[in-house]
C-alpha cells in the first residue's frame, strides 16, 4: 500500500498554526481518548471535580501558539499516540502537583504517588480509548470509499455493520437483505477486505514511519478491544 503524503502531522501543523478547521478536527478526533485517560487517573476520587478543567487544558495546551503541537518535528517523527499520552499525562501531573499542600505531598499516600502506583491500568485505558478511536475512523473511512464506489460497496458495508455491530449470523443478513447466502458470504468477505484496507491507511496516517509493521499495529488495536 503507498504511503500517502497527508498525515495526522499535516493536520497538526495546520491546528498549530492557527487553522480554525483542524483545530476542530483535532479537538474532535482525540476529545474520547483525553476523557478516558482522565477518568481512568482520577477515577471519582479527589481530583475528579477537576476533570472537565483538565479536558480543557489539554487542548488549550496544544493548541495555544507556543503549546506543544507547535513544538513538534515537521516531518512528523515517532507515534502521535505518544506524543499525546505525554500532553494529557503531563496536564494530570501538573493540577495534581498544584492542588497538594507540601504536607500533603511529603506523605506517602498523596494523590500523585497513589495515581503513578497505578499507572499501567490507566495507560491501558488510554490504549483502550485509541484503538476505539482508530476503529471507528477506519469506518468513517470505509463508508466513505463505499459511497464513492456505489451501491454494491455501501452494501458490503451495512453487512458488516451488521454481522460485527449487531452479532447477526450471515445467512440472517443474507435473509434481510434478499440476498442468496453465498453471495452474502463472498460480499462479507470483501467488506473485511476493505475495511482491514481502511484500518491500515488509518495507523499509516497517525503513524507515517510504520509502513513496515502496519500490519502489527492493526493487530495491536483488535487485540485491545477483544
Amino acid at each position: 500500500m503507498p504511503k500517502s503524503d497527508v498525515t495526522c502531522w499535516t493536520m497538526v501543523a495546520k491546528a498549530a498554526g492557527g487553522d480554525e478547521e483542524a483545530r476542530s478536527e483535532f479537538a474532535r478526533q482525540y476529545l474520547s481518548i483525553v476523557r478516558a485517560y482522565l477518568s481512568a487517573r482520577w477515577r471519582q476520587g479527589p481530583m475528579w471535580k477537576w476533570y472537565d478543567d483538565a479536558v480543557q487544558d489539554v487542548f488549550l495546551e496544544c493548541l495555544r501558539p507556543e503549546g506543544p503541537l507547535a513544538r513538534v518535528e515537521a516531518n512528523g517523527q515517532g507515534r502521535f499516540r505518544s506524543f499525546l499520552f505525554a500532553v494529557v499525562r503531563n496536564i494530570a501531573r501538573r493540577y495534581e502537583e498544584r492542588r497538594e499542600s507540601p504536607a500533603e505531598k511529603s506523605q506517602g499516600d498523596s494523590v500523585l504517588n497513589v495515581v503513578e502506583a497505578e499507572n499501567e491500568s490507566i495507560a491501558t485505558a488510554f490504549d483502550k480509548a485509541w484503538a476505539k478511536t482508530m476503529l471507528s475512523r477506519a469506518g468513517e473511512r470505509h463508508q466513505t470509499q463505499a459511497a464513492l464506489e456505489g451501491e454494491d460497496s455501501l452494501r458490503r458495508v451495512e453487512i458488516l455493520k451488521l454481522r460485527f455491530g449487531s452479532g447477526l449470523p450471515i445467512r440472517k443478513i443474507a435473509a434481510d437483505l434478499g440476498m442468496d447466502a453465498d453471495v452474502a458470504h463472498v460480499e462479507y468477505r470483501k467488506a473485511r477486505a476493505e475495511f482491514k484496507r481502511a484500518l491500515r491507511e488509518e495507523v499509516l496516517y497517525h503513524n507515517p514511519q510504520s509502513l513496515a509493521s502496519v500490519d502489527e499495529e492493526c493487530l495491536k488495536l483488535l487485540d485491545l478491544l477483544r
